[in-house]
């Protein structure tokens, strides 16, 4: 990324066309283009006759290879409308180099009025895009739009998933050669299987020499309108694909029915099972407390913390991509209010120099103005209502959420049943079915497939005892809001954060101990939260009246987060891992080696936990993940990501370090 603006930049025609300054091309052709994309792209990939014979569940991924204003994903979606069962799922997945602002793709969708009712709904969750991997889930889970957002030929390899139809668009091969390449087509067919479909609107002879060496049969087919010709074609044969790490590839599928326990009803586990409920699983949560979100999501007010890194760490790109499409959820789900979330924005301070540089940096990497941008104090000041001494980030779009009315709206999803007072102790399985027990030995669950969301306490279980997982005491001090204090308009971070005042009151924290595992609030943690004011605002502590408190009386909330020795959560399937160990022991005396056994998995096993602070923004995100592997859908992040989120990594990594098992 850099300080160039990350959007399309376009220039429009008399009659409302976009044209791309980029690449000196149009979009599309001004006469017909929405029915150019139904010839080419939909009735030329046969969709309407493979739509009509799904069956109950069935997932079909197309992929696209230029966004652009999303004329052709809308037809798909309006065509799929039309003609698929009802019962079945549509996983999108296009690369773009240059979005399109919120307002610019506003104003392309004009143009087809027909298609309004699926403009509206993908607008009202479209914002303007970082870089990276966007997730969206649109009509109730029934259409995912997974947005690779760069260059495809780096994002192309980046992506986990299976796809059933080739939309080959892009701006004319004159006109962006970088793109119409061998290594795209190469790409396509990694990601094909037997029988997937191809269809592009050009009938150039490289292309369609490129496609054949792929493995695509292509031909020339009439094309639409003025154009004479078009390619369509069919992928005979996979090629051969290089080694991959056997760890990290997907499980195969369990058969039906589609059932699952989710233990846990924090917010891992609420966000695990609406994702599965909504592609139609029926989903039982076992929770060991009276209700849900009684731990460490059950604060009164979450911060959404989006704490990035100028070096672009994994933690930082998954950080990222999880903030996007947390508030995506929340503005589905949960309505703005008072009392359950506001988007009021998040002022991110430095607490020292070396944070300010950060920050600083981060102003100037190019993201959109509507994601973050830079504040002088003045400006920070005028923004949060309170001085400020420092510059700052802000995020505009971020804010805090009551975690407890998120899970309780997550878990109101009609496939999802949730059973209080049922701690699962053990996991075991039967006849193929995973059966969940209490300490007591009674089955308190089975279904085809288990997620473990237990924070720390997923050690307790014999399957994922060897997971290096680490419980983190955190408590929050509440603050009777004061007339001045109540002037607060932003969520401040620093080395700490303060909210605007809930039902009165703001919240300071969170203390960050490993030393203490119970949740009994401390004087001590009360005192050290209110010196996290000095870093956030002075005047506000004055406001506040912090000399005049006294930390003994004050109320406070204590609760346990999770974290991993990397501070990534562990979010995929399980594996045995004695048999783990046995399998690659051999790289433990050479790490080079590329075995080809295949995993010892735990058929039907999967865990989400150790988000430690973070669990607002990543959670939801992990949700989705768990459900794509689960599924088989494209994984809503890219490779890399998703292998550092991989339970099997710290397995991986005593492999090699030749160290033994924990």
């Amino acid at each position: 990324m850099n300080s160039s603006s990350p959007f399309a930049h376009l220039s429009w025609s008399a009659d409302g066309q976009p044209f791309s300054e980029q690449f000196d091309d149009v979009y599309f052709s001004s006469v017909s283009a929405l029915e150019e994309a139904r010839h080419v792209f939909l009735q030329h990939n046969n969709l309407p006759e493979r739509w009509a014979t799904l069956a109950d569940g069935d997932h079909f991924c197309i992929g696209e290879t230029g966004f652009g204003t999303g004329r052709s994903f809308l037809a798909a979606w309006q065509l799929w409308d039309q003609c698929a069962p009802k019962s079945a799922f549509l996983h999108f997945v296009s690369s773009e180099q240059y979005p399109l602002s919120t307002a610019d793709l506003r104003r392309a969708h004009t143009l087809w009025p027909e298609l309004q009712p699926w403009s509206e709904a993908l607008i009202s969750h479209y914002s303007d895009l970082a870089p990276g991997w966007q997730h969206f889930v649109l009509a109730q889970g029934r259409v995912t739009l997974t947005l690779l957002i760069g260059d495809m030929l780096e994002t192309l390899p980046q992506l986990d998933g299976q796809v059933d139809a080739w939309f080959l668009d892009g701006f004319a091969p004159g006109k962006n050669p970088d793109m119409w390449q061998p290594a795209l087509y190469q790409h396509m067919a990694r990601l094909s299987r037997p029988g997937t479909t191809v269809a592009t609107f050009t009938s150039v002879g490289e292309v369609r020499r490129g496609l054949i060496a792929a493995g695509f049969d292509t031909q020339k087919v009439p094309g639409h309108g003025y154009k004479r010709h078009m390619l369509a074609g069919v992928l005979q044969q996979q090629p051969a694909l290089p080694w991959a790490a056997p760890w990290y590839l997907r499980p195969t599928g369990r058969p039906a029915p589609r059932t699952a326990i989710v233990i846990g009803a924090g917010l891992a586990g609420c966000c695990t099972a609406f994702a599965l409920a909504r592609r139609g699983w029926q989903v039982t949560v076992l929770e060991r407390h009276k209700a849900a979100a009684q731990e460490a999501s059950g604060n009164p007010q979450g911060i959404l913390y989006c704490k990035l890194s100028p070096h672009h760490t994994p933690l930082s790109r998954f950080v990222q991509s999880s903030y996007a499409y947390s508030l995506r959820l929340l503005q589905e789900v949960l309505p703005q209010g008072e009392d359950q979330w506001q988007a009021c924005g998040v002022l991110q301070l430095a607490a020292n120099a070396k944070e300010a540089a950060r920050l600083a940096r981060l102003g100037l990497d190019g993201y959109p103005r509507q994601f973050l941008h830079s504040l002088d104090a003045r400006e920070a000041s005028t923004m949060a209502g309170v001085t400020i001494d420092h510059p700052g980030l802000f995020f505009p779009e971020g804010g805090w959420v009551n975690p407890p009315a998120l899970c309780e709206k997550l878990l109101q999803h009609p496939a999802i049943t949730l059973k209080t007072h049922s701690a699962a102790l053990h996991l075991q399985t039967h006849a193929e079915q995973w059966q969940a027990l209490d300490g007591e030995d009674r089955i308190l669950a089975e279904a085809q497939i288990a997620v473990i969301c237990s924070a720390a306490d997923s050690q307790r279980f014999a399957q994922t005892a060897h997971l290096p997982l680490k419980a983190i005491r955190g408590q929050i001090t509440h603050l009777p809001a004061t007339e001045r204090s109540a002037q607060l308009r932003t969520v401040l971070c620093a080395e700490g954060y303060i909210s605007p005042a809930r039902q009165g009151v703001h919240h300071l924290g969170a203390s960050f101990r490993f030393d203490r595992t119970d949740f009994h609030p401390s004087t001590e943690e009360n005192q050290s939260n209110l010196a996290l004011l000095d870093n956030l605002s002075p005047t506000l502590a004055d406001a506040l009246q912090r000399d005049h408190l006294d930390p003994a009386t004050l109320e406070a909330r204590a609760a346990l987060r999770c974290t991993t020795p990397d501070y990534l959560p562990v979010i995929g399937p399980v594996v045995n891992a004695a048999s783990f160990q046995r399998a690659y022991a051999a790289l433990g005396k050479d790490a080079s080696k590329q075995p080809s056994t295949s995993s010892p998995w735990l058929p039907g096993l999967f865990i989400n936990a150790a988000h430690g602070s973070r669990g607002l923004i990543s959670c939801p995100l992990s949700g989705e993940l768990i459900a794509a592997q689960v599924t088989g859908e494209p994984l809503p992040l890219p490779i890399d990501l998703a292998h550092s989120v991989h339970p099997s990594r710290f397995l991986l990594r005593q492999l090699v370090r030749g160290q033994g098992a924990r």
